[in-house]
């Protein structure tokens, strides 16, 4: 009997109460495969799960509270997400965040070594280049690592490659897929550009595209005016992936998506790229294909910046 679209597995939004954290829970209440959303922060989540609650979706919701309640949170996961952390403001860049975030993502390391060991963990909370690692290196500490099961969420760097790039040829955004390899800030992200089947972009097309796919984050903290960074598109971006792996999960086939992964393709020990994804998590990592002159001296430029990201995450789980 076919899996396909039904219902069975709890997923975990961990930061549920932030800006990214409450449209991204209010999406996989959504899912038609989410039986149950657990919510979790350290403030206001009660609150949060009973108005997510209220939505006419079969999904069961609950809110827990503090890092005593944490565990309850995590038990019985297949899926758990991770936004926490502090936003962006004006004049910050990602790894203006590291001090912040990388204490709050290794807590819940922590504590998702010790009550899901198993599940599939996607972390957004930023800088990703740092936190995957940083997750990584703390499972490794209780022998719990499994690299098929986790993933760095850059989709929104896809979510963004489409749109602009949809709008600079006149296609159909729906059936735009552009793949955007590499981190995820600033220069890391590379979108490629030469890949795009039908597209007929000119240098400065090229040139300005990639940079505001790259910098499309700083334009949203601008725009938002110290009010807050990209939350709205990151918690679409979070949830399409979810729901993605989720399908791959049911036994979906064919699902592949770009995601910050642990791979050998360069010298960087994690680095995004298409993943196919099954039942397992990551079923086969994909090579990124042929890349402009541009596009490689990108990449070039870019892998030291990444080894050196990862290693300031691994260290600072080690220097713990």
């Amino acid at each position: 009997m076919s899996t396909l679209g039904t219902r069975g597995y709890k997923v975990a939004v961990m930061g549920a109460s932030g800006g990214i954290g409450q449209p991204l829970a209010l999406l996989l209440k959504l899912d038609n495969r989410v039986t149950e959303l657990s919510l979790f922060d350290v403030v206001r989540t009660p609150g949060v799960a009973a108005d997510i609650s209220h939505c006419c979706t079969p999904a069961k919701v609950t809110g827990h509270v503090g890092m005593e309640e944490v565990g309850n949170a995590l038990n019985g996961c297949k899926v758990v997400v991770i936004p926490a952390g502090v936003p962006r403001k004006p004049g910050m860049t990602r790894d203006d965040l590291f001090n912040t975030n990388a204490s709050i993502v290794q807590g819940l390391a922590e504590a998702c070594a010790k009550s899901c060991p198993d599940a599939m963990f996607l972390i957004i909370s930023n800088p990703v280049n740092s936190t995957v690692p940083i997750f990584a290196e703390t499972l490794k500490k209780h022998g719990v690592y499994n690299p098929r099961k986790l993933f760095g969420v850059t989709t929104l760097d896809v979510v963004r490659a489409n749109t602009f790039v949809s709008e600079n040829q006149g296609m159909d955004v729906n059936n735009t897929n552009v793949r955007v390899i590499g981190g995820h800030a600033g220069t890391t992200i590379l979108p490629l550009l030469s890949q795009v089947p039908g597209a007929k972009f000119s240098e400065e097309n090229v040139q300005n595209l990639t940079h505001r796919i790259q910098f499309g984050g700083d334009e949203v903290v601008k725009a938002k005016d110290g009010a807050g960074s990209a939350t709205l598109s990151m918690a679409y971006a979070g949830q399409q992936f979810t729901s993605r792996l989720l399908a791959a999960i049911s036994g979906e086939a064919n699902v592949v998506e770009c995601s910050f992964v642990e791979n050998n393709l360069t010298a960087a020990p994690f680095f995004s790229t298409p993943v196919r994804l099954g039942p397992n998590g990551v079923e086969e990592v994909l090579h990124y294909g042929t890349l402009s002159k541009a596009e490689q001296a990108t990449l070039d430029a870019m892998v030291p910046d990444l080894v050196a990201q990862a290693k300031k995450g691994v260290d600072f789980v080690k220097n713990m």
